[in-house]
C-alpha cells in the first residue's frame, strides 16, 4: 500500500534559528496545552544514534544496522507472556487451525507499528507528545488514564510471567509473591544499561529474544510438529469443525497481539535516532529503514509465536486431562494434581504448560520452557516500563528526574500485582489472564483512533500524511480490530452470568462509548471537519 505520492515533492527547509535546526513538521498548533510551545522533553535521547551517510544508495546494510533497534524494542510486547499463553492454549484448543489468525494479526500489528514510527520520525514528537499538544485537559487526563490501565494490564501479565518462571525453575522453592519480587528489583537494575550507551541496552534485548528463539525453538525441534498441518494452518483461511471455544480463540490472539501501549512506545523509540527533519530525504529514508526493520522484528517475533502455537498443537491438542495425568504418573511427576481424572480437554497456561512439557518430554523441557518465559517476561516488562514513562511524561509534561519517574512507572503496576501474588495460587491464574487480555482490548482505541488521525492530517505530517489507500484500509483495520475486541468483552462479561456485572457493564460502555465519540470529534473538529466527514464517508462506503 503506498498512498504517499506527495513524497515526491521537495521540502523547502527552514533556516536555522540561532543554530537550533526547526522544521515545518514540529509546528503543531495546540488548541489548549498550556506547555505547548516548549520543546518535547526527552526521557533517554540526548545521546543519539548517528546514522553512516552513503551516496545516492537504494539500499545500505550500514544504514540500515544504524536504524536497528526500536523495531525489536517494540516486538517484544508481541512475545510477552501474555501473548505466549495465547498460543499455547491455540495449539491445544484449536490444533494449527488458528494459524492464520495469528499470521493475519501480526500483519495488521505491522501496518499500525509503521504509523506510530512515522509520526515519530516525522515530527520528532512521540504520540502522547501529540496528544497532550492536541487535546483539552480533562479529556488528555482521561486519555493518559485508559492507556495507563492497559500498561498496567500488560505488567501484570509480564511480572506474574517472570514469577511463574521463577518458580518452575526452582522447583515450587520461589513462590509467587517473591518472585515479583525479584522481577521488579532486577528490572530496576537492568532499566539503567542504557547509561551505558543506548546500542548496548538494544544489545540486551536482542540477546532476550534469541534466548526465547533458541528456548521455544528446541521445544518445537524437541516435539518435530507435522510441517503439512503447520502450512495449512498458516495459509489457509478456515477453521474446520470449529466452535464457540475456538471463535473466542481466535479473538483472543488478535486482543494479545495488538496493544494499545505498543503503539506509543514505538512513536517514542524512533527519536533515538540521529535524523535531520529539515531534509526530506533524510526523514523519507528513515521512514524506509524503520518499516524494513520492524518487519524483520515482527518476523522473528511471528516465528517464535509459530514455535509455541506448534508444540502445543502437535502434542497437546485435543487430550485430555487423565491422559496427561496418567503421562505424569509415568514419569514421576510431583504436578499430577494439576489433572484431574477426568476426559474434560486439557486446560492450560503458562504454568501447567510447563509442567505437562516436563511430563511427556522430560524435565529438560520444562526447564527450557521456563527460561524461554523468563526472558519473555524479563524483557516486556522492561519494555512495558519504558512505555508507562513516555506515556506520563507525555501527557503529563513532567520534569522529573529519570529515577523517580521509573520510581513511579513501576509503583503504579506493583501494588496490584503483589496483591495477586499473595492471594492467588500460581497454578490458577488463566482467570486473570483472560481479565487482563480484556481490559487491554478495550484500551485499544485510545490508541488506534489518534495514530490514524494524527498520520493522516496534513497539519501535522504535511507532505508525509497518510495517502488515500493508508487512509481507507487504516480505519477499516481499525474498526474491525476494535469490534474483533468488543466482541471479546462481550463474551467475557456474559460469561460471569451476574446481573449486577452486567448493569456494570452496560454503565460503563455507555460512557466508554461516549468518551470514543468525543475524542473522534474534538480531533475531527480542532484540524479539518472536511477532511474527517470525508474519512468517514470512505469509511462507510467501503
Amino acid at each position: 500500500m503506498k498512498g504517499d505520492k506527495n513524497e515526491n515533492s521537495e521540502l523547502k527547509d527552514s533556516p536555522p534559528d540561532n543554530g537550533v535546526q526547526t522544521s515545518q513538521y514540529n509546528s503543531i498548533s495546540p488548541p489548549a496545552s498550556p506547555v505547548a510551545d516548549e520543546e518535547p522533553f526527552s526521557t533517554y535521547f540526548e545521546d543519539k544514534v548517528p546514522i553512516p551517510e552513503s551516496e545516492n544508495q537504494i539500499f545500505s546494510f550500514r544504514k540500515l544496522w544504524a536504524f536497528t533497534g526500536p523495531g525489536f524494542l517494540m516486538s517484544i510486547a508481541y512475545l510477552d507472556p501474555g501473548n505466549i499463553e495465547s498460543d499455547l492454549q491455540s495449539g491445544a484448543k484449536a490444533g494449527f487451525k488458528l494459524l492464520w489468525v495469528l499470521l493475519l494479526a501480526t500483519i495488521i500489528g505491522l501496518l499500525l507499528q509503521r504509523l506510530a514510527a512515522r509520526l515519530g520520525v516525522v515530527t520528532g514528537m512521540h504520540l502522547a507528545e501529540v496528544c497532550n499538544r492536541q487535546y483539552p485537559t480533562v479529556p488528555r487526563i482521561i486519555l493518559w488514564l485508559m492507556v495507563e490501565l492497559a500498561i498496567i494490564g500488560s505488567d501484570m501479565q509480564e511480572v506474574i510471567g517472570c514469577a511463574i518462571a521463577l518458580n518452575l525453575l526452582s522447583v515450587g522453592r520461589i513462590p509467587l509473591w517473591a518472585g515479583v519480587l525479584i522481577t521488579i528489583t532486577d528490572t530496576f537494575v537492568f532499566l539503567f544499561l542504557d547509561k551505558y550507551g543506548l546500542r548496548k541496552l538494544e544489545a540486551f534485548f536482542g540477546f532476550l529474544i534469541t534466548v526465547m528463539a533458541i528456548s521455544f525453538g528446541y521445544e518445537y525441534v524437541l516435539v518435530k510438529p507435522d510441517q503439512g498441518e503447520l502450512l495449512k494452518g498458516m495459509f489457509l483461511p478456515y477453521c474446520a469443525g470449529c466452535g464457540p471455544v475456538q471463535l473466542e480463540q481466535a479473538v483472543g490472539i488478535v486482543g494479545a497481539v495488538i496493544m494499545p501501549h505498543n503503539i506509543y512506545l514505538h512513536s517514542a523509540l524512533v527519536k533515538s535516532r540521529e535524523i535531520d527533519r529539515r531534509n526530506k530525504k533524510e526523514v523519507k529514508e528513515a521512514n524506509k529503514y524503520y518499516f524494513i526493520e520492524s518487519t524483520i522484528a515482527l518476523f522473528i517475533s511471528f516465528l517464535i509465536n509459530v514455535f509455541v502455537v506448534a508444540v502445543f498443537a502437535q502434542a497437546f491438542y485435543a487430550k485430555t486431562n487423565i491422559q496427561v495425568n496418567e503421562q505424569c504418573n509415568a514419569t514421576g511427576s510431583p504436578h499430577t494434581d494439576l489433572f484431574p481424572l477426568n476426559n474434560d480437554t486439557l486446560e492450560v497456561d503458562i504454568y501447567k504448560g510447563g509442567v505437562v512439557l516436563g511430563c511427556v518430554f522430560g524435565p529438560a523441557a520444562l526447564y527450557i520452557w521456563a527460561v524461554g518465559i523468563l526472558a519473555a517476561g524479563q524483557s516486556s516488562t522492561m519494555t512495558g516500563t519504558y512505555s508507562g514513562q513516555f506515556v506520563m511524561e507525555g501527557f503529563l509534561n513532567l520534569r522529573w528526574s529519570r529515577f523517580a519517574r521509573v520510581l513511579l512507572t513501576r509503583s503504579i503496576a506493583i501494588v496490584p500485582t503483589l496483591l495477586v501474588a499473595i492471594f492467588q495460587d500460581v497454578q490458577h491464574l488463566t482467570g486473570m489472564n483472560d481479565f487482563l487480555n480484556v481490559l487491554q482490548s478495550m484500551q485499544l482505541p485510545f490508541a488506534l483512533i489518534p495514530i490514524l488521525t494524527f498520520t493522516s492530517l496534513t497539519s501535522i505530517m504535511n507532505d508525509f500524511a497518510n495517502g488515500w489507500v493508508w487512509k481507507i484500509s487504516g480505519s477499516v483495520v481499525i474498526l474491525v480490530v476494535c469490534a474483533i475486541n468488543m466482541y471479546f468483552v462481550v463474551v467475557y462479561v456474559t460469561s460471569l452470568n451476574s446481573v449486577l456485572l452486567y448493569v456494570l457493564a452496560s454503565l460503563l460502555s455507555i460512557a466508554y462509548l461516549c468518551f470514543v465519540v468525543y475524542l473522534v470529534s474534538y480531533t475531527a473538529a480542532v484540524h479539518s471537519l472536511w477532511h474527517f466527514v470525508t474519512f468517514l464517508m470512505q469509511t462507510m462506503i467501503l
